[in-house]
């Protein structure tokens, strides 16, 4: 069996995914109140997360296992993505900690030993009062799961629909993320990665980062000509 220190170890973190760093706009701001509570509540405390690749379900995961972090509590985010690379062995001793987060159930939907192994450790964790959250890119209705248990077990969670943040809202939050970072971004700079990017919130904020590493380098302004230049756009 793992122990906590090794579960914890078991997948890195993006340590710029963290709650303060995710803009949820209004549809999405219950959501964050409810996940970054997780941890201390003693409410709703299985959530099941989904919305399109585009939403930002994995940051505000490992945002939960942050927060987890900040208050001293123990906490294993795993993306199934990863599962070719995994063993369902990773839940073992789960229960021993604060809060598990498991990203990217689609990934695995079918497959008899990890919907066994999701079904245990479920039942392993509501025994022991440990925080869950899943997160899919459909709800829990919508999954081709084999295991008609484990599937009562998904709809019976707390259920939250992310929604994509709209271009304003992708606008404010771009800003937001620079003005944290010390700089300014100007609503042209803002508006035109926007068209250009990727539609997702990860993907405009790793543009942001790859931006931000330019202008500190070159000692240079954030402007649409060095954006084209940095990203050969």
């Amino acid at each position: 069996m793992l122990n906590p220190s090794q579960l914890t170890l078991a997948v890195e973190l993006n340590d710029e995914a963290r709650f303060e760093n995710y803009f949820a706009g209004i549809d999405n701001q219950q959501i964050v109140e409810s996940l970054s509570s997780l941890a201390v509540s003693d409410r709703d405390k299985f959530v099941y997360l989904w919305g399109t690749a585009f939403a930002g379900k994995s940051h505000l995961l490992q945002a939960a296992c942050h927060q987890a972090d900040l208050e001293n509590n123990t906490a294993l985010y795993v993306s199934l993505k990863e599962s070719n690379a995994l063993s369902p062995e990773i839940f073992e001793g789960c229960h021993l900690l604060s809060v598990v987060c498991i990203d990217d159930l689609d990934a695995v939907v079918g497959q008899p030993e990890w919907e066994q192994a999701l079904f245990t450790l479920y039942n392993q964790l509501k025994e022991s009062g440990t925080a869950l959250i899943i997160s899919a890119d459909v709800s829990a209705k919508n999954l081709n799961i084999g295991l008609p248990d484990l599937q009562s077990r998904l709809q019976s969670m707390l259920v939250f629909n992310l929604t994509n943040l709209n271009d304003t809202d992708k606008k404010q939050a771009l800003q937001h993320r620079a003005k944290q970072r010390g700089f300014n971004l100007s609503d042209a700079v803002a508006d035109y990665i926007i068209v250009r990017s990727g539609r997702g919130f990860d993907e405009l904020m790793k543009v942001l980062d790859t931006l931000d590493a330019t202008s500190l380098v070159q000692q240079r302004k954030l402007t649409v000509p060095l954006v084209k230049a940095t990203l050969h756009w």
